[in-house]
């Protein structure tokens, strides 16, 4: 009831931010970016457009991959009109492709670019039917995390190498939701089959099933990057449920009392890109990792994300998914 409160209230919690701040004002305490590269997904509207806008205008130098190239180029002339030194570079990605994921990385790699932050933010929901990708993959599962599993893989040894030769550390956010908690069973007895359309499909259970990947994937890896001794450090975010155009019929007063009720639950697309900017640049957060952050504060994640083991199960399944789809074996974490 407490936590309620404090969100519909935007309280501030132990960080000094809460529901209702925004991206801007969780970036202000670190206005300069100008030393830091960020490749953000998804970055062609919603949250990782605002993620985008607030890194490029605090300076940092931005690289959209994008699916449609002509929205991510879209995007970096809205970002220049508002900020007209900034550096946005704009790369082709399909993350349901794990081909394209290679030949994104192999681009980006080869431009000899540093690499501070990636932020995996990334998602869809899938309306219709089930729909599987190239690589034989439950669509929203191969485009909400097989991809960026990949993705990280394959620049890992890039930020690696930028922090040992620049002393910053580096950070990969990555983007999940409470909707992680929706599912509760076997996320690979649930995906083996729904592939082979042995149960109905689900959108929404296999939405949870890709955000609850999210967060056991931010949990192996923490613990792969401490191993390793890497200053690079991973978190997991849930951005909250944005306001959007609601369609709404004003003459009820039951509907017009819902619609009220829903918009002080929801948030605007600046509060909900507050949480991952939190995580991507914000001083109070430098060496934590493997944490789940909500409203810019630690939340618990749900039992079944907790699992340690669980997270070691889902990388061995996801090394074997993604070697299924390549002759070359792709670097070990």
């Amino acid at each position: 009831m407490l936590q309620a409160a404090r969100y519909l209230l935007g309280s501030s919690g132990a960080s000094g931010f809460g529901s209702k701040s925004t991206a801007d004002e969780v970036t202000a305490a670190c206005p300069d970016l100008c030393s830091l590269t960020a490749i953000i997904t998804g970055a062609t509207s919603g949250i990782g457009a605002e993620t985008a806008r607030v890194l490029a205008k605090r300076g940092a130098r931005v690289v959209i991959p994008a699916r449609s190239v002509k929205a991510a180029e879209d995007m970096r002339a809205r970002i220049l009109a508002e900020c007209p030194g900034a550096d946005v570079l704009v790369l082709h990605l399909d993350l349901s492709s794990l081909a394209s994921v290679r030949d994104f990385a192999r681009r980006f790699l080869s431009l000899g670019l540093p690499l501070h932050l990636l932020i995996n933010n990334a998602g869809k929901f899938s309306h219709g039917q089930l729909a599987l990708s190239e690589d034989g993959v439950e669509m929203t599962f191969a485009t909400n995390y097989l991809g960026h599993f990949l993705l990280t893989k394959l620049l890992l040894g890039r930020m690696a190498e930028t922090t040992a030769s620049t002393g910053v550390q580096g950070r990969i956010v990555n983007v999940s939701s409470s909707v992680h908690g929706w599912f509760s069973g076997d996320w690979a007895d649930y995906l083996q089959l729904v592939t082979r359309r042995k149960i109905p499909y689900d959108a929404t259970q296999a939405y949870a099933v890709s955000k609850l990947a999210n967060v056991l994937h931010t949990k192996e890896l923490a613990a792969r990057l401490q191993e390793m001794g890497a200053d690079v450090t991973v978190n997991c975010v849930h951005p909250g449920i944005v306001r959007t155009r609601l369609n709404r019929d004003r003459e009820g007063l039951v509907t017009e009392f819902v619609f009220v009720l829903l918009s002080k639950l929801l948030k605007t697309i600046p509060q909900a890109a507050a949480t991952t900017c939190y995580a991507a640049v914000h001083p109070r957060l430098a060496g934590v990792s493997g944490r789940y952050l909500a409203d810019c504060n630690e939340a618990v994640p749900s039992p079944a994300a907790a699992s340690r083991r669980e997270a070691a199960r889902l990388w061995q399944a996801s090394e074997d998914m993604i070697y299924a789809s390549s002759s070359q074996p792709d670097r070990n974490i």
